[in-house]
């Protein structure tokens, strides 16, 4: 991880500057096989053996030679979550993006940002999914998850594609490729948490570039 704390925005306000931190794993320094240090991989509804997440090399990745990857599932789990995150960063309010690229999938394909997570079983995660050609965030409280906002879109599985999700108290925007495709409000998941990616049932899926940007309190 690469951490950068700094004026996000010098804002003459009455109430002082505001202040935020930017973090970012292109996961280049992280020794193939492993996982970034101060992540853990879990599971939400677990059945079976954890899957397996590690950092491998990738001709295609979007920046170096390495990216993140949900490698197997190691379960045959249909409903299981499969989480690789890091308390290290927590996140109220803020930016987060990624670039994903589905690889695998016969149930389940792609998947997505997990923020404000507390624990395996509440988060919130938005994920892409090109069996289903959908966009979707939905809330995880108590390992039940719980759709808030979703549109069809289509994208080309075979290809890097960026998800980008700002979330400002209540308030959340998701983007594909750029393009605002979700807003809405929820107030399920209150408060900071952790970060970190997430794909369900047998999703085979690499990442790279995870950015996430903590927006400051004014003071």
């Amino acid at each position: 991880m690469r951490k950068r704390t700094l004026i996000w925005a010098v804002l003459q306000l009455s109430a002082g500057i505001a202040y935020g931190q930017n973090y970012f794993w292109d996961f280049e320094e992280v020794p193939a096989g492993s996982i970034p240090e101060g992540w853990r991989v879990e599971a939400t509804r677990r059945k079976g053996p954890l899957p397996t997440w590690k950092v491998i090399m990738d001709s295609t990745a979007p920046s170096g030679v390495k990216v993140l990857a949900m490698a197997k599932p190691n379960h045959r789990s249909t409903g299981t979550f499969n989480l690789c995150w890091t308390d290290s960063v927590q996140m109220e309010d803020g930016t987060l993006s990624v670039k994903f690229r589905a690889v695998k999938g016969k149930i389940d394909m792609g998947g997505g940002i997990m923020w404000r997570v507390k624990d395996r079983n509440n988060y919130y995660v938005a994920r892409y999914n090109p069996l289903e050609n959908n966009f979707r965030i939905y809330y995880v409280k108590g390992g039940r998850r719980v759709m808030i906002a979703g549109t069809k879109v289509s994208l080309r599985p075979d290809r890097w594609h960026t998800m980008k999700i700002v979330q400002d108290g209540d308030r959340f925007e998701g983007y594909l490729d750029g393009r605002k495709l979700l807003t809405g409000r929820d107030g399920h998941i209150r408060g900071a948490g952790g970060v970190g990616l997430w794909t369900k049932a047998d999703a085979i899926t690499r990442f790279d570039d995870f950015s996430v940007h903590v927006k400051g309190k004014e003071r």
